[in-house]
């Protein structure tokens, strides 16, 4: 104790803190203050290093061994020092004096200092000679694996496949068998952890085990009662496949594959479509053919909308995929059709770039636009107003003729809708569409048709036409604002509904800088000057903060 009630000395500009006592850090490690263990604890290879690398086998590994009773933080930094400790205990011939703590740590209850205990073990089994690795390593995972506690059966899922290329062929078969028994444990979440490291393990099995072995386990969690096992066979699935003979995956893969994809369970094709592009490669263009067109087909009219949206995402992967002697026919004829739902459609128009180079832009201007005016009419405003943000992108691809015959009134449409958002989206539209097409087409085809709503009845869309204005003027130039937008903004500044009149000062404010000083002295000023004066409080405001931005004071 006398050495604990030390003065700690001050660190150093650099922050050097070897000098602090050891005696203090292990006192910390027993105060009750959670903390003070824990700060000590990281501070673990200063008292290593203090000890000397026997002192820190003899005397500190059985200390923190014996007093793995701690909050959860604790433990878990207790379990990420261990996995650095090699040297600190003499280099890899003592490395197996580490694993004590990290078996115990392996062993608690929580979660996440159990998976940390895993990893340094997994990390520190790579320091093992193969010798320390069968006297060592390989019974503590043996233990792990016929534990009572559910909690290191599932820890020693995760230590199989760093052990098992590295030991004789008899201790390979006892591996194989732990593995077998947890693959048909009593407990769902030890099945969940042997399904989790399925796909791991087999890559490290000879050939002919995958066949046997893992084929029969991957088949029996596949059809496992709990969802929660069956997902994650699935995601085993891209691995086994991988490691395969094409000649084997029809008969030793695909019916179990198959069976995934129209699972009871929502979650399970959920996962079929998530990994839907990796298993694609994994089983080659034959069976993606084959097999895979019509399961991708069930899985974008699938019932469930997250099931639709997982697949909508692997659309264009999908398609990028497919052996190019048969690509064109399948997306016609397989996938398009299938382009029903909103998300699965917005999916493939926003990856339109892409999938207008798989298969060209006519047909796909054809097969796509009942789908793209559909979802413009859409009932959900916020499927509409993703179809919006694909404009610009639909234009690039279409070009300007197809888009003035086919969408024009659409984006026109929009400036009218009853939803703000809308209207707003709509016109940020017009301004990434004249930027595409130019000013000349703006004057043609979109400025007349803007104007034109300022003598609407409805106060919402004389609105409209000042948000366009303000959004256009840039992108129109100086003439075109100045000659036919400019006299538009001026007269409504006799509108009788004062929201349009204060919107009259903010679009003037705006438009300012593109127009000339002739006109922002003769035309502006002189309406800016007559709303200053208005009736109505924030008209006054808006004219006079457009009156000082513009200098016309």
């Amino acid at each position: 104790k006398a050495a604990a009630a030390q003065p700690r000395r001050r660190e150093g500009a650099d922050g050097d803190d070897s000098l602090y006592p050891i005696a203090v850090l292990i006192d910390e490690l027993r105060n009750e203050d959670v903390q003070l263990r824990l700060n000590s604890i990281k501070k673990l290879s200063t008292i290593a290093l203090a000890l000397g690398v026997e002192r820190t086998r003899t005397e500190l590994l059985p200390f923190l061994t014996d007093t793995i009773y701690d909050e959860d933080e604790v433990l878990l930094a207790l379990a990420e020092q261990l996995g650095n400790f090699t040297m600190l205990v003499g280099g890899p011939e003592y490395v197996h004096c580490l694993l004590p703590p990290l078996e115990s740590l392996a062993t608690v209850e929580e979660t996440v200092v159990r998976d940390k205990a895993v990893e340094s073990l997994r990390k520190i089994s790579q320091e093992h000679s193969p010798v320390d690795l069968e006297v060592h390593f390989e019974p503590l995972v043996k233990r792990l694996a016929s534990g009572d506690w559910f909690t290191s059966r599932t820890s020693a899922c995760g230590l199989f496949s760093v052990c098992y290329p590295r030991v004789s062929s008899t201790v390979k078969a006892e591996i194989r068998q732990h593995f077998r028994t947890l693959c048909s444990d009593d407990t769902p979440m030890v099945r969940r952890a042997a399904a989790s490291k399925l796909g791991e393990f087999a890559k490290v099995l000879e050939l002919d085990y995958v066949k046997t072995d893992i084929i029969s386990l991957f088949t029996a969690l596949a059809s496992d009662e709990q969802d929660s096992v069956r997902l994650l066979a699935v995601e085993a699935c891209v691995s086994i496949a991988t490691l395969l003979p094409q000649e084997d995956l029809e008969t030793l893969v695909m019916p179990t594959l198959r069976q995934a994809a129209e699972d009871k369970s929502w979650r399970v094709r959920y996962m079929v479509a998530d990994k839907f592009s990796e298993l694609q490669k994994a089983v080659g263009p034959e069976i993606t053919k084959n097999d895979l067109v019509p399961a991708f087909q069930n899985l974008l009219k699938d019932c469930e909308a997250e099931v639709r949206a997982a697949a909508a995402n692997k659309v264009k992967e999908f398609c990028e995929n497919l052996p190019e002697d048969n690509r064109e026919q399948i997306i016609m004829t397989h996938i398009l059709p299938c382009v029903k739902c909103p998300e699965v459609r917005l999916n493939i128009i926003s990856n339109l770039d892409c999938v207008n180079e798989v298969i060209g832009i006519r047909q796909l201007s054809q097969s796509l636009l009942p789908a793209i005016v559909e979802l413009a009419e859409d009932a959900k405003w916020r499927v509409r107003l993703a179809i919006i943000e694909y404009m610009p992108l639909l234009a690039g691809q279409l070009g300007v003729e197809f888009f003035d015959e086919k969408l024009n009134t659409l984006c026109m449409a929009w400036l009218i809708d009853h939803v703000y958002a809308i209207r707003e989206a709509a016109t940020c539209n017009l301004m990434k569409l004249v930027e595409k097409f130019g000013a000349e087409w703006a004057q043609n085809t979109i400025v007349p048709k803007v104007l034109g709503m300022a003598n609407d009845p409805n106060y919402l869309h004389r609105m409209t036409t000042l948000f366009c204005i303000n959004a256009l003027s840039e992108a129109c130039g100086q003439e075109i604002t100045t000659k036919q937008m400019l006299p538009v903004v001026l007269k409504m500044s006799n509108d009788q509904v004062a929201n349009v009149r204060f919107n009259v000062a903010k679009s003037l404010q705006k438009i300012g800088p593109v127009l000339d000083s002739n006109a922002l002295q003769t035309e502006v000023k002189p309406v800016l000057e007559k709303l200053a004066s208005d009736t109505d409080m924030d008209v006054k405001y808006f004219a006079q903060e457009a009156i000082s931005v513009l200098a016309l004071a």
